[in-house]
């Protein structure tokens, strides 16, 4: 997916007429590739997303304005310290090309006018938001690009902002009919790469959407001129194509029917609506795959080493299991030394352990006596059967460690924003899998409250974010007839249903599963057993890590996990 110049141009529009003369508030820079411009409009408070990242370059109002990091870049100080306060003064973009500059007059260090510009640069990975001074150089860019990356266009301080080069295309806006016709029928391409080629500011939906329409019985001329036409008198059409699961899959600025019931088509009221629906959602989880690297990494380590040790103390005890052969053999020595002579290299004897007394050959050590080699058979046991108990217990404990790993990972690959990966990371820090840096002087981060969905006769679902919040919730903030739910064998939040004094129903014991499923490792799934009790069922075993507890008398019911609207 590409967003087009048309768009972009299109997304100019309207956010001209909501900033025009519009002040800027506050600046954030939620990361690297991103800029978060707040101002104070007629209307009320806008929120300005531009991002310069490869795969989603963009520019459009949001309501779904990311987290900023608790310290601010150097570049957002710099654009807070030019900027803020500055008035909008202006909008351009240099034909149907993808950037867009906004011009600014604001007031310097010293009280002096001065109009600076922002520029935001749309090319994939060369993609770029560069602030340029009134003289036309540039102050600073999120992207610098010296020589060595590009000769064709080079971004640094204080160096003159020059545009990149254009294309060798005609613009349907400035350009006449007739000559676009004729420079797409001169290309030996297919139809819709010919398109792509000829015409400036169009993605390659939109070609195809042409090509299509054009095969269906319409002409290349006529389908030209109705875009154009649409275009030029603002009667666009903000579509989302999205799969049949719900995900989305481009974006267009007119209908789109290539795709007939392959895929769905939804209208928007405004661009800028499109384009933050379409990258909220994917945004969103690639932003908290960045930052939670670090603790997926670690989680995975501690996963894979703690499964190759389970496997191979597994082998171990394996071994384990021959112990009592080593008895019996140190057994039948002692029982038949008088027929062993000193430097033998083996000994055939009756096994009185075993039914019919077998002859069975004991190979011996022959540099030590024959009542050592019995008293080396026994040592062999006795070291077995310790070894034993002792592999016992530590696969034991690593299986149960294995788990708590497990329920993390769950939760990290469920969490949705830094505040859930704080809390994350120390809980791992507490449980010291994560050192902590520093004197131990930094506050703890504000523990978040359990997500909260009501059920369709109202009764209150309580959901832990992580294995704290579990704790928590579980042992703290319900009472005893609380209802407690949590999918069977499987990882999950445990989930609780306020009863507050009355009798639980079906439905909300069925919305409640579905919830809990919801927020668990079956997700994905279809017919997910979910356990339930009473809450005095449930308890927490000593000493046991973080979410783990153990529970009588339950349950089990088979849903299809579901999520109602969230109450936050």
């Amino acid at each position: 997916m590409a967003l087009d110049g048309i768009m972009l141009g299109l997304i100019k529009n309207e956010l001209y007429d909501e900033l025009l003369n519009s002040h800027i508030n506050q600046i954030h820079q939620p990361s690297k590739d991103e800029i978060v411009i707040n101002f104070r409009t007629k209307s009320g408070s806008k929120k300005l997303f531009m991002s310069c990242r490869a795969d989603c370059a963009r520019v459009h109002f949001t309501e779904n304005a990311p987290e900023n990091p608790p310290t601010p870049p150097m570049l957002c100080m710099l654009l807070r310290k030019r900027l803020c306060g500055a008035r909008l003064t202006d909008i351009r973009q240099p034909q149907s090309e993808r950037i867009l500059f906004f011009d600014f007059e604001a007031t310097n260090e010293i009280g002096d006018r001065e109009k600076l510009s922002l520029c935001i640069e749309i090319m994939g990975r060369y993609s770029n938001i560069i602030l340029i001074d009134e003289k036309g150089l540039v102050i600073d860019a999120i992207k610098r690009i010296d020589i060595t990356m590009t000769r064709e266009h080079v971004v640094l301080p204080k160096l003159e902002y020059i545009l990149p080069q254009q294309q060798d295309k005609l613009s349907v806006l400035t350009s006449s009919i007739d000559e676009i016709v004729q420079l797409i029928e001169s290309t030996d391409k297919p139809l819709d790469k010919a398109i792509l080629s000829s015409i400036q500011g169009v993605s390659p939906i939109i070609c195809r959407e042409l090509m299509h329409r054009i095969v269906s019985g319409g002409s290349l001329q006529s389908e030209l001129g109705s875009m154009a036409q649409m275009i030029k008198s603002d009667k666009c059409t903000p579509t989302l194509v999205f799969k049949e699961d719900g995900s989305p899959f481009d974006i267009a600025f007119m209908d789109i029917t290539q795709y007939d019931d392959a895929l769905k088509t939804e209208r928007f009221d405004s661009f800028c609506a499109l384009l933050d629906a379409f990258y909220h959602k994917r945004d969103m989880a690639v932003r908290m795959k960045s930052r939670s690297m670090d603790l997926h990494k670690l989680v995975s380590n501690t996963i894979e080493r703690l499964s190759k040790k389970i496997n191979i103390q597994t082998q171990e005890l394996k071994k384990c299991a021959d112990r009592e052969q080593l008895r019996i053999k140190g057994d039948l020595l002692q029982a038949n030394l008088y027929k062993i002579q000193k430097g033998a290299m083996f000994v055939e004897v009756e096994n009185f352990y075993e039914e019919g007394s077998p002859i069975i050959r004991i190979v011996l050590d022959p540099s030590i006596t024959p009542a050592q080699n019995g008293q080396k058979f026994y040592k062999a046991y006795a070291k077995a059967k310790t070894a034993e108990q002792m592999l016992k217990i530590q696969i034991e404990k690593a299986e149960q460690e294995l788990q708590y790993m497990l329920s993390v990972q769950d939760f990290l690959s469920r969490a949705t924003s830094d505040k859930e990966l704080s809390q994350i990371r120390l809980e791992l820090i507490e449980q010291g899998y994560i050192k902590e840096h520093g004197k131990g002087k930094q506050k703890a981060p504000k523990a978040l409250p359990p997500l909260e969905f009501t059920t369709s006769d109202g009764f209150t679902v309580l959901v832990g974010r992580n294995n704290k919040q579990n704790d928590v919730l579980t042992l703290k903030t319900a009472s005893k007839f609380d209802y407690w739910f949590h999918t069977k064998n499987i990882h999950g939040s445990h989930t609780i249903v306020l009863c507050e004094g009355r009798e639980i129903s079906d439905t909300a014991i069925l919305e409640a599963a579905q919830i809990c499923a919801y927020h668990s490792k079956g997700k994905d799934s279809s017919q997910v057993p979910v356990d339930y009790t009473i809450v005095k069922n449930v308890s927490k075993p000593s000493g046991a890590k973080p979410g783990k507890v153990i529970y009588v008398s339950y349950n089990t019911v088979y849903v299809t996990p579901k999520l109602p609207k969230i109450i936050e």
